[in-house]
């Protein structure tokens, strides 16, 4: 009687143990997926505030030889020192799609200038519009994965690595290649954003 009343125990303690077990691990990944979930909401809650008060640069190579490289980083440094410009002391987000739209045509024009001066004759276009965007940092600033508002340019065949940088607030007239960016950059950033976001 007594190894019977023993082996019932160890039954009874056994399917207790499983129990506990089972019901932990449900625990657990309850809690994960809880989690995950509120990390995701959080971060495309941030993401579309940022994506609705930034605008991006985006210039896209023809294809990845290094002559359509260099090509592309051509353009970049042209189309960036026109709107050095062009939204100097610009405060406003609004304004500054504004100004990016009324000169649309010449930011394609100074594009494909370079373009032709490197002895090819690519089609550019320009266009202001939301695109989908990695995480990317620049400097000590990170901006997290999502659709974005961007001057995208796109020469040739679009098919080579791109380029891109903040724009507005601008970014992308900063050296970021030591990785830390200018406090006066930083508070325009902030200015832009509400203190979470930023």
């Amino acid at each position: 009687m007594n190894k019977i009343s023993a082996l019932i125990m160890e039954k009874k303690r056994k399917h207790r143990k499983s129990i506990m077990f089972k019901t932990s691990l449900a625990i657990l990944l309850v809690t994960i997926i809880v989690l995950t979930a509120a990390s995701m909401s959080f971060s495309n809650g941030v993401n579309k505030v940022l994506s609705n008060n930034l605008i991006r640069l985006h210039v896209i190579a023809n294809s990845d030889s290094e002559e359509d490289q260099a090509l592309k980083r051509d353009v970049r440094d042209a189309v960036i020192g026109f709107m050095q410009k062009e939204l100097k002391d610009v405060k406003d987000l609004e304004q500054a799609k504004n100004i990016i739209n009324d000169n649309i045509n010449e930011i394609e024009s100074i594009a494909t200038e370079k373009v032709k001066e490197s002895g090819k004759a690519y089609p550019v276009k320009a266009v202001l519009g939301k695109y989908p965007f990695p995480t990317k940092t620049y400097g000590d600033i990170a901006l997290p994965a999502g659709n974005y508002q961007a001057l995208r340019i796109i020469i040739g065949d679009g098919l080579g690595s791109n380029w891109w940088c903040v724009l507005f607030p601008p970014l992308c007239f900063v050296d970021v290649t030591h990785g830390t960016i200018p406090d006066s950059v930083k508070e325009e950033l902030k200015n832009s954003l509400t203190d979470e976001e930023y």
